[in-house]
């Protein structure tokens, strides 16, 4: 038999797996950076005021927002039933009023109204004064909600913590408990990248170029380097997640990643994006001021790919591959060895032609029936053939730039065997043919570093590629 009792759902941490303040906040500053420093003026009014100019400023596709599917189910479930369910939510009566349409379950909508902000004490009294204490049961996921539960019949909880359960408890029947996905350590690393790592290996490439890996200074020096790069990049992927919810969303396989599904809470993001920094940023001090200026460079340019150049054509594939070279030349300074031009040349090709395999590969799993395909990078649907076009081309010549090294009389200085070093011209020509044959056939899912770290094939043509380095006896 249904009861009489309504139930109250808060919309943030418990309907939906996220923070609508949070997500608001990062739209903004993706849209519009410098409007990031009037905020302080807008809380100074209250956190009314800041939910006000907000959503006056921003709007979010509620419905790519992660909901809580158990929860959901639940609330089927008692709406069928016959019973009575209000969401109320301290977001504006227009993120309310989209949510309802999307789930199809309320019957009634308490949103903040901009001059009181809808959470803890003034949710509390709206409660008590609508239903009357005991009068109605309330689902929420904080401990800003215990007052409220205080009040409440029974309580709803969508958080795992036993410490929350037990002291929610205390205060009034817990009808059921639905735990939230825990951001344990593999989440965390899944959203730190640390795959990724692998990239900034090239700041040892300078090194090895030159045949002074037996220097254990200037190898420590490259090793702190790479320490300062890859922490920075971490730091870097928080922060490019963060404003790329909306589109990992939609994305077949980046709506999976920890803060676009809500398994990592958004606020953790935005506190660790930039301690991360601060770390590789007191490792880049501890190293020359040629690297630091490089370093300071590498980031610089890192953000402004993330805040507007990945939207622009062309330009965010280039950026792409000047930070794979940035990494070369900066671990060159820090090893006090010179970066010939034929290895930034040749890098720069093969670079690019990642830069591109990675935009084709993100455009290909876009959904079709979209023309505009990946919008959020500046591409369509039907630039998927001059795409591919520029990036085998890039590859090629990368290949050919190789071939004129060999060719190149200084290598006979370098080498006791140079003419062994004509076998990874064809070698690298099998393996850039390859990784973008498997684009074509929709095979390459990864970013295609990652992809070359799984692929075993990629690593028996880096075995080759090594054997073909050893034959060649460097001098």
């Amino acid at each position: 038999m249904p009861t009489s009792i309504p139930l109250c759902v808060d919309l943030d941490g418990a309907l939906w797996q996220t923070d609508m303040l949070l997500e608001s906040l990062l739209v903004l500053l993706k849209e519009s950076p410098l409007s990031i420093f009037r905020i302080p003026f807008w809380l100074v009014q209250g956190k009314a005021k800041l939910k006000l100019e907000l959503a006056n400023r921003v709007r979010l596709r509620v419905a790519s927002l992660p909901l809580r599917a158990g929860l959901l189910e639940f609330l089927r479930k008692e709406h069928q039933a016959g019973r009575r369910l209000i969401l109320i939510t301290g977001a504006g009566s227009q993120v309310g009023q989209a949510v309802a349409a999307q789930v199809g379950l309320f019957e009634e909508i308490v949103a903040c109204d901009g001059e009181v902000n809808l959470s803890g004490d003034h949710k509390t009294r709206i409660l008590v004064d609508r239903f009357g204490k005991r009068g109605f049961d309330y689902a929420g996921s904080h401990d800003v909600d215990l007052d409220i539960w205080a009040e409440a019949r029974k309580a709803v909880v969508a958080n795992n913590s036993d410490d929350l359960a037990r002291r929610v408890k205390a205060l009034c029947e817990v009808e059921i408990v639905f735990p939230r996905p825990a951001a344990g350590p593999k989440a965390w690393l899944q959203a730190l990248r640390m795959q990724q790592w692998t990239k900034n290996l090239l700041v040892f490439v300078p090194l090895l170029g030159a045949h002074q890996w037996r220097n254990s200074s200037k190898l420590g020096a490259a090793f702190l380097a790479f320490l300062a790069f890859s922490i920075c990049a971490s730091s870097f992927y928080l922060l490019d997640d963060l404003l790329d919810l909306e589109a990992d969303r939609h994305h077949p396989t980046k709506r999976h990643r920890p803060f676009a599904s809500g398994r990592v809470p958004l606020l953790w993001g935005m506190i660790g994006g930039p301690c991360l920094l601060l770390a590789s940023i007191l490792v880049a001090l501890s190293l020359s001021p040629a690297f630091r200026l490089a370093f300071v460079g590498y980031y610089l340019l890192t953000l402004l790919y993330a805040l507007r150049f990945k939207q622009l054509e062309i330009l965010g594939i280039l950026t792409l591959a000047a930070l794979y070279s940035i990494r070369l030349v900066a671990g060159g300074y820090e090893a006090q060895v010179a970066v010939s031009d034929w290895l930034l040349v040749f890098s720069n090709l093969v670079f690019l032609s990642l830069a591109f395999v990675k935009r084709f590969t993100e455009l290909q799993l876009a959904p079709r029936e979209k023309s505009d395909g990946l919008k959020e990078r500046g591409y369509r649907v039907s630039d998927l053939a001059l795409i591919s076009a520029m990036g085998v081309a890039s590859g090629y010549l990368a290949v050919l730039v190789l071939a004129l090294y060999v060719t190149n009389p200084t290598v006979t200085q370098l080498y006791q065997n140079p003419a062994a070093l004509w076998f990874a011209c064809p070698v690298l020509l099998y393996w850039i043919s390859r990784v973008w044959l498997l684009a074509h056939r929709g095979l390459l899912y990864d970013d295609p570093i990652v992809f070359a770290l799984k692929d075993k094939v990629s690593w028996f043509v880096g075995l080759i590629a090594l054997v073909i380095g050893v034959i060649a006896l460097p001098k």
